[in-house]
């Protein structure tokens, strides 16, 4: 395998924006077949379950109150190359049914899938899935405080996240609206 560059890189208009709109979960394991794209490996076309729309996301709207960040992580001694995905997210207003989800999320290792503000989809923790490592359940001190979660999850993957080619639905995945 060669590990040469093959592509120079221009610099870009400035027509983006940093910020999360979207974060899916996906319980570990509900990916079906994955369908990378035939030319770039780090896009994904496709993750259908076991049959067309079978692979169930669970839709958290965070709309710039999360980050998605890529550490990468190598080693000239060890001959390694890691990627740490961490997703840093607050979830407004405490709830009895939240409360059971972030249980879940915590006691879990979900597939998470982040769309930011550009209408990107990353699919974090695509293959070990992604640890809730740290957080808080928060009432605020002041009226004008959070009462909410916070949670840290954080995935190391050999890649780092890849982007989807499209939305979702093209990809056959099923997003389940909260309430």
């Amino acid at each position: 395998m060669s590990c040469d560059v093959s592509l120079g890189r221009l610099k870009p208009c400035k027509d983006s924006v940093g910020g999360i709109k979207n974060i899916y979960f996906v319980n570990f394991g509900d990916f079906g077949q994955i369908d990378y794209n035939s030319t770039d490996t780090d896009v994904i076309d496709s993750l259908d379950g076991a049959a067309a729309g079978a692979t169930s996301a669970y839709k958290y709207e965070v709309h710039f109150s999360s980050s998605f960040t890529q550490n990468i992580q190598s080693s000239s001694e060890n001959g390694t190359t890691a990627f740490e995905q961490v997703l840093e997210m607050t979830l407004h207003r405490l709830s009895k049914e939240d409360h059971k989800e972030i249980k879940m999320l915590a006691w879990g290792h979900p597939h998470v899938i982040v769309e930011d503000q550009n209408d990107n989809f990353f699919v974090a923790g695509l293959v070990n899935g992604m640890e809730v490592t740290g957080g808080t359940i928060v009432t605020g001190q002041a009226l004008g405080d959070l009462s909410g979660y916070t949670l840290t999850l954080t995935g190391m993957e050999r890649v780092p996240a890849n982007f989807l080619a499209s939305d979702l639905a093209a990809a056959g995945v099923t997003v389940v609206e909260g309430v």
